[in-house]
């Protein structure tokens, strides 16, 4: 049998079944994409893929404590189940007791949906999309501009199961639609992107509109020094930081002394007061239009994941609560060791709190400053502060008395996402966005705009 006509549950079970360890999960993820892309306000390609990736993660009890050993494949068939299977086994038997070992989670209702059919994408997500893109296409043109970008929308069925009886599923859609904006000299480039779970929800007359006015803008070129200065960061550029963020909030780490979140003398800097702004940054499975994994899906342990939490039950987590610092990363293992609340990463990160603003209503209000697009290279200098370095593209817009008045130079920028959240004079209106750096990684996010008193511009780029 071929691993497209094998269903993902009965794969799951057989594995089960052919297990001889102490334990054993076992996780089949069953993926799907779907798309397109386009240059010079024309698509050039497009494409439809589908494939398996089966896990499986075996834990050998022992004297000196349990060991574990990960094994994964793509396109498995049953014939080759046993193999794996075994693989895993004996790399549990050759390793060391596992640090963060502990019992595999009991006790988690089954998903009613396990044993059905994985969702899948097809080229049909697009049927709304791609007439629209073409007529986006056609303006584009008449404006004398050129569009490029693509667009992908990816589906994941992962069924999880273990040798405790969990038998859960959960299908993950996600799409990620980036656009630029030329001038047919190739000096003006304006950037624009969006997250969406289906394609309906996305305007690329809209997007196009958008891109029209800041290609506009840049028809004025000033030149500005590195400095500080009066920045507004859109939704993109406050999730690509914040993302850094929400990865670097190891509560291990944290607790042994090496990140920003340690106290020093000793201990976490949990219950501190990170801004004067009364903001909360979360993390919910339920999120409406950033739904992600409601249980723990961890194909490898490493920090604050652990594959002995698999199908752990994941719920609403405040990491910032009005304020103050609340929550760190932990798994059940590092919770143990450093005394703070099991708290699992979740797969979204929301920020709110902040004023019913819009960014165009936050650029009215300004007398002299930056509005960026967005960020990219971004890069950790010092984990001790949580110094970041990067780049801003595609746009810096110089802001007077309340206009766009022309386009500035890039720059290069140092800058800590918890300094700036402790230093930001304003946050506006939560929405949903795409972060642009990492949307390879993490896409379910939801931010506001932030307005930095002194955002340190350290140099001056060149690029576009």
């Amino acid at each position: 049998m071929s691993a497209r006509t094998t269903k993902p549950h009965e794969i799951v079970e057989r594995a089960l079944e052919l297990s001889r360890s102490d334990g054993c999960v076992v996780i089949a993820d069953e993926h799907s994409s779907a798309n397109l892309r386009w240059a010079g306000n024309a698509l050039t390609t497009n494409g439809v893929t589908r494939g398996r990736t089966l896990t499986v993660i075996a834990t050998v009890d022992g004297a000196q404590g349990t060991a574990s050993g990960v094994v994964s494949r793509s396109a498995v068939t049953v014939d080759e189940l046993e193999p794996l299977v075994r693989a895993a086994e004996a790399a549990a038997r050759g390793a060391g007791p596992a640090e963060d070992a502990q019992p595999l989670v009991t006790g988690v209702d089954p998903s009613p949906e396990f044993t059905e059919a994985p969702a899948e994408t097809t080229s049909a997500v697009f049927a709304d999309f791609a007439p629209a893109l073409g007529e986006a296409f056609a303006r584009a043109r008449t404006g004398g501009r050129e569009l490029y970008g693509f667009a992908n929308h990816e589906m994941v069925s992962t069924y999880l199961g273990t040798s405790t009886g969990l038998r859960l599923r959960h299908d993950q859609p996600n799409g990620t639609l980036e656009i630029n904006a030329k001038s047919p000299d190739r000096t003006r480039s304006a950037w624009a992107g969006r997250s969406t779970r289906d394609f309906k929800d996305v305007d690329p007359a809209a997007l196009d509109a958008e891109l029209a006015v800041r290609l506009g803008w840049a028809e004025r070129r000033l030149e500005l020094p590195a400095g500080r200065y009066e920045t507004l960061l859109p939704p993109t550029a406050v999730a690509d930081l914040l993302i850094y963020q929400f990865w670097s909030a190891s509560g291990r780490d944290a607790a042994e002394g090496r990140t920003v979140f340690s106290k020093p003398g000793g201990g976490t800097r949990v219950g501190e007061r990170l801004t004067e702004l009364p903001l909360t940054l979360r993390s919910d499975p339920h999120e409406p239009g950033l739904e992600s994994a409601p249980f723990v899906i961890a194909h490898s342990s490493g920090g604050d994941q652990s594959v002995f939490d698999n199908g752990l039950p994941l719920s609403a987590t405040d990491w910032v609560r009005e304020g103050e610092l609340h929550r760190l990363t932990t798994s059940r293992h590092s919770a143990g060791l450093t005394g703070l609340p099991t708290a699992p990463g979740i797969d979204n990160l929301i920020l709110d709190g902040g004023e019913d603003r819009s960014l165009e209503e936050m650029v009215a209000a300004t007398e002299r400053g930056l509005l960026l697009t967005c960020l990219w290279y971004i890069r950790e200098v010092d984990p001790a502060t949580l110094l970041l370095t990067g780049l801003t593209r595609d746009g810096v817009y110089l802001v007077e008395n309340g206009e766009v008045t022309g386009e500035v130079n890039n720059f290069r920028f140092n800058e800590s996402p918890v300094d700036l959240l402790g230093r930001a004079a304003e946050a506006g209106r939560t929405e949903k966005t795409l972060p642009r750096e990492w949307s390879d990684w993490f896409t379910r996010a939801a931010m506001p705009a932030l307005r930095i008193p002194d955002f340190n511009m350290s140099s001056v780029s060149r690029g576009v």
